[in-house]
């Protein structure tokens, strides 16, 4: 089973992302500068495709959230989400393994009450449907930027306080 919610990166360390053809600026690190106890919103990301993940976790610690893991089939989102209880997930649909991440996101909303913003290419009126009684809290049609996530998943955090 994979699970990338396991790694440990130390603070020294960091990912070089490119900043402009032919140059480099240090990211920060996976885990980054919110965290437990410190009053940052824990989002869960379920991705299978890793470097989407790691995008995704990238572009939301910067923002100031606390990525609580990355996972890769339903089954690593709840168990995931039951350990860390964050404040929302954001969910592909299509996933590595049996079920899809709309089973995954009734899972979450029937059993902890975690709602999901939906990131996905799978955006058509049948999709919406069958995910409309989770109470999504946005949806993102792939591809989007790291900005529309961001400005998604703010969004998202306003409307559950």
């Amino acid at each position: 089973m994979t699970q990338y919610s396991e790694r440990q990166v130390p603070q020294k360390d960091a990912m070089m992302l490119p900043d402009q053809p032919g140059g480099n600026r240090p990211a920060v690190p996976l885990r980054g500068r919110a965290g437990p106890g410190r009053g940052a919103i824990g989002v869960l990301i379920v991705e299978d495709d890793f470097l989407i993940g790691m995008q995704t976790e990238i572009a939301l610690t910067e923002a100031g959230f606390d990525v609580v893991g990355i996972a890769t089939t339903a089954e690593e989102a709840v168990a995931l989400a039951r350990q860390h209880r964050p404040s929302l997930a954001v969910m592909d649909i299509r996933l590595a393994g049996r079920r899809d991440g709309i089973d995954a996101a009734g899972e979450l909303y029937r059993e902890l009450g975690i709602r999901c913003v939906f990131a996905t290419a799978h955006d058509d009126q049948r999709t919406r449907a069958l995910a409309e009684p989770f109470a999504p809290l946005g949806w993102l049609a792939k591809p989007y930027t790291m900005a529309s996530l961001v400005a998604a998943v703010q969004k998202a955090t306003s409307a559950t306080d």
